[in-house]
């Protein structure tokens, strides 16, 4: 008898406190945060304003005499210059690509300067270079022709950087080895060689 009171005297308690207990309130859940911005894309290069555009350069020599040529084909990379020359001698002689598209005498001074406009120094080993016209040595046999390809970055036909624009461009081969660090042309010696360069 006093067992099955004293349970009901428990049920009767825990009946109360749970009216008395106060009703659970709502769930806080975060917030979905704002998705963070998308990292910017950088833009594609822009490719030349003609892509396998091509141009040409007849060399002469001082004294008039054809001693080779030059082909220029825009591409995605740059322009690529593929051309030969002979006649020159045995040894390693500086070309380049020259601002101005004259090679009157003397000496072809009126090509100007090496195409470069960006304002750097000359030369692949100068930490202030190179000249967007600068290009390697060319090595010469004795006698015969020397074939040559070179690709010339950074730079156009018709485009950015382009080497056809209101004075045009020329190349220019020097009498001796460019050593790629000398501003302005490498100790490369004189003008022995220079053709205008004209679009095909």
């Amino acid at each position: 008898m006093f067992k099955i009171a004293n349970v009901s005297s428990l049920l009767i308690a825990a009946a109360v406190a749970a009216c008395a207990a106060p009703a659970p309130g709502p769930v806080a859940y975060p917030s979905p945060s704002p998705a963070a911005p998308a990292a910017p894309v950088a833009a594609p290069a822009k490719p030349p304003a003609a892509p396998g555009l091509t141009a040409v350069a007849t060399l002469h020599d001082l004294a008039g005499v054809r001693v080779g040529s030059v082909t220029l084909t825009d591409t995605y990379a740059g322009v690529l210059v593929t051309g030969s020359v002979n006649g020159l001698g045995l040894g390693a002689h500086g070309i380049h690509l020259h601002a101005v598209g004259k090679c009157e005498a003397p000496a072809f001074a009126s090509a100007g300067g090496h195409f470069n406009p960006g304002g750097k120094q000359h030369g692949y080993r100068n930490p202030n270079g190179p000249h967007l016209g600068d290009l390697p040595n060319l090595d010469t046999p004795a006698a015969g022709e020397l074939r040559f390809e070179f690709l010339a970055p950074g730079i156009t036909l018709r485009g950015d950087n382009a080497l056809l624009d209101g004075d045009g461009a020329s190349v220019v081969v020097h009498s001796g080895r460019d050593d790629y660090a000398t501003d302005p042309a490498g100790n490369s010696g004189s003008r022995i060689a220079c053709g205008v360069i004209t679009l095909r």
